[in-house]
């Protein structure tokens, strides 16, 4: 079962995700908030495999949520909504350690695959975000490459796949290697970056041209 928390300030569109969430039988619905102000002792209380966190809201807002929520629960999957696709706050919301980014049109099955989709290690996006990510990892670097992270050639080829979206279950298909081999790479990759999450790495290699 996967236990989901909703923070969005919109009742309406709290209760929908709720209902949406509640149908499908591998998930439950653990909380739901109207601000992220205390995000850090609903998280707490509840309990939650996997955050949908809305980009803007009254008081403390999505990203600054997000990440108090990255820092003191670094295994916790973060999916951020949005009706906006500013690439300022796209970028800033995946520094802040997002997992995932959606569009708050997007279809109800596809919000529901992308939450399973970031159990399993991938970063799930809104096809028009997901352009823009990678318009960012190959466009203008943000920064210069000045410090040596000491990836092997096979955790490089795997961050740019994180990069691109993929799930640890393509990785493994693409490379020829299994699910917990895909994992233990990631793991290193995490170590060598100094990163908790996919939406941290995959800001970093923006960041850093490294994918």
């Amino acid at each position: 079962m996967i236990r989901v928390a909703l923070f969005d300030d919109n009742r309406q569109q709290r209760d929908a995700m709720a209902a949406l969430l509640e149908s499908v039988p591998e998930m439950s619905c653990v909380g739901c908030f109207a601000d992220a102000n205390s995000a850090l002792e609903h998280a707490g209380a509840c309990g939650p495999d996997v955050v949908l966190m809305d980009i803007d809201m009254p008081g403390t807002d999505g990203i600054e949520g997000t990440a108090k929520l990255r820092l003191a629960y670094p295994a916790l999957r973060i999916i951020m909504l949005t009706v906006l696709e500013d690439d300022d706050r796209i970028f800033a919301a995946i520094r802040a350690g997002a997992d995932g980014y959606f569009l708050k049109q997007t279809a109800p099955m596809k919000l529901v695959d992308g939450i399973k989709e970031v159990m399993e290690g991938g970063a799930p996006m809104s096809p028009s975000v997901a352009r823009k990510v990678l318009g960012m990892v190959n466009g203008p670097k943000q920064e210069k490459k000045t410090e040596q992270f000491e990836l092997t050639p096979r955790e490089q080829e795997i961050l740019a796949l994180l990069v691109k979206g993929w799930t640890y279950k393509r990785i493994g298909m693409e490379l020829g290697v299994t699910f917990s081999t895909v994992n233990k790479h990631v793991g290193h990759v995490y170590a060598k970056l100094r990163v908790n999450s996919v939406g941290e790495a995959v800001a970093l290699a923006v960041r850093k041209g490294l994918a």
